[in-house]
């Protein structure tokens, strides 16, 4: 079979893992083996380290799907050996030195600002009262205010950690732009998927489109698994 039958399921930043299992069910159904990475979100460093430990765990070929912060985590991990490919899934797709941070250090005019509090001991929370608005506008009002009460802080060493070599410079890659986002800008998401020389898609979704849309996410991540031959894979881990 030359499919990749394995995904490695990546989450972002002031969330945790839970946010997949929409696509988790969709992917199970199809037949494929998911695996869904929990963060730390402590520092990139070792959010690189979780998905490797991961990673390492995988019988074969795997695609590698990030949200958000996890676009960073697999631009960085994605150079795993057992990596047939990457997904982003309105994520942040950084080139080498880059991070987060300097990613929307300079927000175009008119570009909504993602409501961050200030840092507080070194963790990041987003405003409890505007994150339905920012992250999670398509979801009930019930959903969103479940995730807003449930924010996982978010490490500045995270926010500031760089990519040192990114992996879709030697990996084929995929975008899902989620085109109603109000935290990543849709301008700088086709941005960075066209400088990645990702194959893009684009679906009407929140900055939670991964929750919101499940199918569009996991339709994207099957057509990357049925494109991504396991020859793609020999990348050093």
């Amino acid at each position: 079979m030359s499919e990749v039958r394995n995904v490695v399921l990546v989450h972002g930043g002031f969330v945790d893992g839970s946010g997949w299992e929409g696509v988790y069910h969709l992917l199970k159904h199809e037949g494929f083996n998911i695996s869904v990475v929990q963060n730390p979100t402590l520092s990139l460093e070792g959010d690189v380290a979780a998905t490797r430990q991961i990673l390492d765990a995988q019988d074969g070929p795997t695609i590698l799907v990030g949200h958000s912060y996890g676009g960073v985590v697999i631009t960085e991990a994605g150079l795993h050996s057992n990596v047939a490919g990457l997904v982003y899934i309105a994520a942040f797709a950084p080139d080498e030195d880059e991070s987060v941070g300097t990613l929307i250090a300079d927000p175009p005019p008119g570009a909504p600002a993602p409501p961050i509090l200030p840092p507080v001991d070194g963790f990041l929370f987003l405003e409890r009262d505007k994150f339905a608005a920012s992250f999670a506008a398509d979801l009930d009002a019930t959903q969103a205010e479940f995730m807003a009460d449930a924010q996982a802080p978010w490490g500045l060493d995270a926010l500031n950690g760089s990519v040192t070599e990114p992996a879709w410079r030697t990996k084929p890659s995929w975008y899902l732009i989620a085109t109603e986002d109000r935290m990543i800008p849709p301008p700088a998401q086709r941005a960075m998927s066209e400088r990645a020389g990702s194959i893009v898609a684009e679906a009407a979704g929140s900055h939670a489109i991964y929750v919101s849309q499940p199918a569009a996410v996991a339709s994207l991540i099957s057509r990357a698994a049925q494109s991504a031959l396991p020859t793609t894979v020999g990348a050093s881990a």
